[in-house]
C-alpha cells in the first residue's frame, strides 16, 4: 500500500495507490487534519510517498506520530538521475526539473526546532513515483536499486528521528570540560585564558606581538617573517616544522577548534532541555555517506564526549562495525582468502594469522593503502604484500581505479554511481604540460573511484544495518501495540559512518546489544547473500560516551 502526500498552497492531498499507479482513493486535507489522517492510516502499514522526509516527518513526530515506511522521492531521484544502470531511462534523460532541487536545508536547534516551513508546491509526486519505478524496473539491476532506494528512504526517517529525539547532553558537565581545557568562559569576543596564554608564547617565539593566529594569511606571513618556510597554516604542514613556536601554535589551533565548534556558544544554539539536536543530511556526500547541516554531529570531538550522559535509569549501547570497509571489499570481490581473514573479530589480526603480514599495524596500513590508493610510507610498503595475499579483492579496486583514470563511471554494490571523470589523460593532441596535468588528474580520480566503490558500499551496508536496528528497537519497546512514544523506548540517537549509539532503559541493554549484532548480520545477508563474510561489531554499554573508547 502506497499513499502519496502533496501540497498545493494551503491544501493537502493524499492519494492511495495500487502498485501500478492506479488511484484507489483520494483525500483532501488541511494542515490541521494531516496529523490525525496519518495517525489513522499508519496501522495499515502504508509506504508514504512524499517529496522530502525532512519537511513532512518532523512535525508528525512532534505530534507523536511515528512513520514505519516511506519513499523519499528527492533522495531517490538523485540516485536514479546519476546511476549508470538507469542511464537510458526517461528520468535520467529528461531535462532537470523541480525534483533535482537540493533537499531543504536544516535549521539550528533553536526555539523554532519544530516550526519548519511546509513542503513547497512541487511536481506531481504520483507522476514522479511512477517515473522512478519505471527507471528501476528498466535498469540493469532492479533488485539492488530497489534495495538502495528503500535503505536511503529509511535512513531519511532515522535522520529525522535522531534530530527529534536528540542525544542526551549534560550542560553542566560540558561547562566543566570546557573550563578544564580552556579556562573560564570569556567575555563575548575575547579568547579563553588558556588560548591567550598559548598565543602569548607563539607571539614571543616569533617576535610578532600583534600576530593574529585566527587569520591563515596573517599567520603564514608571520611565520615567514620569522624565517619559517611555511606555505599554509594547515596543522599537517606545521607538524613538520622544528621551531619553538610550533608546539604552542598547534595546541592553540586545537583549542580554537573546540571553542568555535563545540564551545559555550555552540551549546546555547544546539543544546536545549538536556538534548543536542543535530541536523543530518542522508546521502549528503557523493559516496552516499551522511553529512551534517548543523551542529557538527559528524565531528563530535573526544574532548566533550564526557558531556553525553545517559538519563537516570537509562544507558548507552555504543556499537561500531569493526574494519567495515575491508569486510565489504571481501564480500564485494568474492575474495575467499580475505573473507576467511574477516571471520576473526579483528580482521587485521586475522590477516596476520593468515600469514599475509607479520603485524597488525602492517595489515591495517597495507589494507588502507590498497583501498585508498596509498603509494608512500608504510601503506605503500605493505600494499604489495596485501595484493599478493588477496589478489581477487585487490584486482577489484584496481579495476575501479583504472576505470576512473579512463574517465568512466563506477558504481557501488547496490548501484549508486560516481560522477564521470576527465578521461583525457591520453589525448595525443595535448601539449606535454597538458598531458602531465591530465595524467595527474586521472591518477587522482582513479584513487577516488578506487575508494568510491568500497566506501559507497560500506555506506549502503550501514543504512541497511540502521534500518534493521530501528525496526528491532521499536519491537523491543513493545511494537505498535505499546502506547509508548519513540523516546520512551530504546532509540537511535547518534550515527557516524559505521558507529551508532542507542539510548535505552538500562534493563534492556543486553537485548539492545543482541539486536545490534543480529541487525549487522541481516545487513550482510541483504547485500551479499550467503557470502562468507562476518560483519563483526565492537559493542560497549556505558553511562557516558567518553567511556566507550
Amino acid at each position: 500500500m502506497h499513499v502519496a502526500l502533496s501540497r498545493s498552497g494551503p491544501a493537502l492531498t493524499a492519494v492511495e495507490l495500487e502498485d501500478d499507479g492506479r488511484e484507489l482513493r483520494r483525500w483532501e486535507l488541511d494542515d490541521g487534519g494531516l496529523t490525525e489522517f496519518v495517525r489513522e492510516q499508519e496501522p495499515r502499514h502504508p509506504r508514504w510517498v512524499w517529496n522530502d522526509t525532512s519537511t513532512w516527518y518532523l512535525p508528525l513526530l512532534a505530534a507523536g506520530v511515528r512513520i514505519e515506511r516511506c519513499v523519499d522521492l528527492r533522495l531517490s531521484h538523485r540516485i536514479l538521475r546519476n546511476a549508470a544502470s538507469t542511464a537510458g531511462s526517461e528520468l535520467a534523460t529528461s531535462p532537470r526539473d523541480g525534483w533535482d532541487r537540493p533537499t531543504p536545508a536544516g535549521r539550528g536547534a533553536s526555539d523554532a526546532l519544530f516550526e519548519l516551513e511546509p513542503p513547497s508546491a512541487d511536481d506531481n509526486p504520483v507522476a514522479e513515483w511512477m517515473r522512478q519505478r519505471a527507471a528501476v524496473e528498466g535498469s540493469t539491476q532492479p533488485g539492488r536499486l530497489a534495495l538502495l532506494l528503500a535503505a536511503e528512504s529509511v535512513g531519511a526517517l532515522i535522520a529525522v528521528e535522531m534530530r527529534f529525539a536528540g542525544i542526551p547532553w549534560n550542560p553542566e558537565r560540558h561547562d566543566e570540560l570546557l573550563t578544564e581545557l580552556l579556562g573560564s568562559r570569556p567575555a563575548p569576543g575575547a579568547r579563553p585564558a588558556r588560548m591567550e596564554a598559548l598565543l602569548a608564547q607563539v607571539r614571543e617565539a616569533l617576535d610578532e606581538p600583534e600576530l593574529n593566529p585566527d587569520s591563515p594569511v596573517e599567520l603564514v606571513k608571520g611565520l615567514q617573517r620569522a624565517g619559517i618556510r611555511a606555505s599554509s597554516a594547515r596543522s599537517w604542514e606545521l607538524k613538520r616544522i622544528q621551531h619553538p613556536a610550533i608546539a604552542p601554535l598547534l595546541e592553540y589551533k586545537k583549542l580554537s577548534r573546540l571553542h568555535t565548534a563545540n564551545g559555550w556558544r555552540w551549546a546555547e544554539e544546539w543544546v536545549h532541555d538536556g538534548r543536542f539536536h543535530p541536523v543530518y543530511v542522508p546521502g549528503g556526500v557523493v559516496t552516499g555517506r551522511w553529512a551534517a547541516d548543523g551542529g557538527g554531529a559528524l565531528q563530535l570531538p573526544s574532548q566533550v564526549r564526557g558531556a553525553v550522559i545517559a538519563d537516570p535509569g537509562w544507558t548507552f549501547v555504543v556499537a561500531d562495525a569493526s574494519q567495515l570497509e575491508p569486510r565489504v571489499l571481501a564480500a564485494m570481490s568474492g575474495d575467499a582468502a580475505m573473507a576467511r581473514a574477516g571471520q576473526a573479530q579483528d580482521m587485521y589480526q586475522g590477516m596476520v594469522d593468515a600469514g599475509a603480514v607479520e603485524t597488525r599495524p602492517q595489515a591495517k596500513y597495507g589494507m588502507l593503502g590498497a583501498i585508498y590508493g596509498g603509494t608512500t610510507g608504510e601503506s605503500g610498503r605493505m600494499r604489495p604484500r596485501i595484493e599478493r595475499a588477496f589478489p581477487v579483492a585487490m584486482a577489484y579496486v584496481e579495476n575501479a581505479a583504472r576505470a576512473g583514470e579512463r574517465g568512466e563511471v563506477v558504481s557501488t554494490w547496490l548501484g549508486r554511481s560516481s560522477p564521470p571523470g576527465h578521461g583525457d589523460a591520453y589525448d595525443e593532441t595535448a601539449s606535454d604540460a597538458q598531458l602531465r596535468q591530465s595524467r595527474s588528474d586521472a591518477r587522482s580520480w582513479g584513487r577516488f573511484t578506487r575508494n568510491f566503490v568500497v566506501q559507497g558500499t560500506a555506506a549502503e551496508w550501514a543504512m541497511c544495518w540502521m534500518g534493521s536496528v530501528r525496526r528491532r528497537l521499536w519491537h523491543l519497546g513493545g511494537g505498535d501495540e505499546a502506547d509508548a512514544a519513540l523516546t520512551a523506548r530504546p532509540h537511535l540517537v547518534f550515527f557516524l559512518h559505521d558507529e551508532v549509539i542507542v539510548h535505552t532503559p538500562a534493563a534492556l541493554a543486553a537485548e539492545v546489544e543482541a539486536a545490534l549484532r543480529e541487525a549487522a548480520a541481516e545487513a550482510g545477508r541483504l547485500l551479499f547473500g550467503a557470502a562468507p563474510v562476518e560483519f563483526a561489531l565492537t559493542v560497549a554499554v556505558v553511562d557516558s560516551y567518553d567511556q566507550a573508547k
